[in-house]
């Protein structure tokens, strides 16, 4: 039996970017490395990546080239995209323990509501393994994201009343002609209140933001499909998949 990781993308701060990574990483390990993967949308009441699958699914009903490719990525894979279930903070490890109980699964993925105020979101939190913290160059979003994963690691992580082994920072939607400088001394509070920071960063980019469309044949973000080979180049989604799993399997 596969011993299942639990990973969540969390921040306190909306815009960071951790619906989008969770859907990329997922979507990266399941079609690209290999992986068993599966996704509890705790996001309620939007439920983003349920909402997504969708968008996918109706993509592929409509356009004849984008269900050819998904039939011929079933194929190719032997296994099906994976399963997007929706639930609320309070059921999510319920849930979770029930779709292990039925497939054999290396990740579970969780994208849950930001905040630490809700005693099921922090209670749900505490049975990760690891969380991974998007941050941004943008002080309110630093303020609050260093809150959070500092409220995370003091009280859950070093006290050991948790199932958490780690948590940590990504940079995301790095500007590359702002001035390093910026970024070093925001790292520099991290390690302050020692929060790692991943090497790994994300440009900001807008194939963060390409979902299938007709007429464009590229897909980077998608649910049923893994990221675009030519989008993937310069994106470091494939760096930080990486980055992540040697930190998971270490």
């Amino acid at each position: 039996m596969k011993e299942t990781k639990y990973v969540a993308f969390s921040t306190q701060k909306g815009g960071a970017g951790k619906t989008t990574l969770t859907v990329l990483v997922a979507s990266y390990l399941h079609y690209v490395k290999g992986y068993d993967v599966a996704v509890i949308d705790c996001d309620f009441p939007q439920y983003s990546i349920h909402d997504m699958r969708g968008r996918d699914m109706d993509r592929i009903s409509k356009d004849d080239y984008y269900k050819v490719q998904a039939f011929e990525l079933i194929k190719t894979l032997q296994k099906k995209p994976y399963i997007i279930e929706c639930s609320r903070a309070e059921d999510a490890i319920g849930k979770a323990e029930a779709l292990q109980a039925s497939l054999p699964l290396d990740f579970i993925f969780f994208d849950l509501p930001g905040t630490v105020n809700n005693a099921e979101v922090v209670s749900t939190l505490s049975r990760m393994d690891y969380i991974f913290t998007p941050i941004i160059a943008d002080r309110v979003v630093m303020e609050s994201s260093i809150k959070f994963a500092t409220v995370i690691n003091e009280q859950m992580v070093v006290t050991g009343r948790s199932d958490i082994k780690g948590i940590y920072l990504i940079w995301n939607m790095v500007d590359g002609r702002e001035k390093t400088e910026l970024y070093d001394i925001y790292e520099k509070v991290c390690a302050e209140f020692a929060l790692p920071v991943l090497k790994t960063f994300l440009p900001d980019s807008k194939r963060f933001r390409k979902e299938s469309e007709t007429g464009r044949r590229s897909v980077f973000r998608s649910t049923i499909f893994p990221p675009d080979k030519v989008l993937v180049r310069g994106s470091n989604i494939d760096a930080l998949t990486d980055e992540i799993l040697s930190l998971i399997h270490s």
